[in-house]
């Protein structure tokens, strides 16, 4: 639990660091979620507010919650048990990861400090990790 750790995360992928004053690693986590596409589909039935399909759409989010969830969970046990977490990306998904961690009682305590940033190297984002933790003096 001596070390501090850095993700940057979307929907497609996350790069994750791992850095301690005296090394640096890196893992990639490759998401199989989809691009979130709108939901189209052919009206089933009618009403009078016009055609009608209420069960679909419902079952469409559902599913791409879940892959979602079953994706960041992915990311979070590769995690170990850092002492700090940064976490870094362009849109909502390290929102809704940080949001995933909260609902793990032995990680829900742990300082998580969130940054946007859009797409970013390998390098830069260790460089970025290095230097929010005070490593790269």
């Amino acid at each position: 639990m001596n070390h501090k750790v850095g993700v940057w995360v979307d929907h497609s992928k996350a790069v994750i660091v791992f850095a301690s004053a005296d090394e640096v690693t890196t893992k990639t986590v490759e998401s199989s979620v989809g691009p979130h596409a709108r939901y189209s589909s052919r009206a089933k039935y009618s009403t009078p507010d016009g055609a009608q399909d209420g069960r679909g759409e419902k079952k469409f989010e559902q599913r791409f919650d879940q892959q979602l969830d079953r994706y960041y969970d992915e990311v979070i046990s590769q995690l170990g048990e850092p002492e700090a977490l940064l976490i870094v990306g362009p849109g909502e998904a390290k929102l809704q990861l940080r949001e995933r961690l909260s609902h793990i009682k032995a990680l829900s305590k742990l300082v998580v400090s969130v940054e946007t940033a859009d797409k970013l190297t390998e390098a830069q984002l260790v460089a970025r990790v290095k230097e929010h933790y005070g490593l790269d003096r």
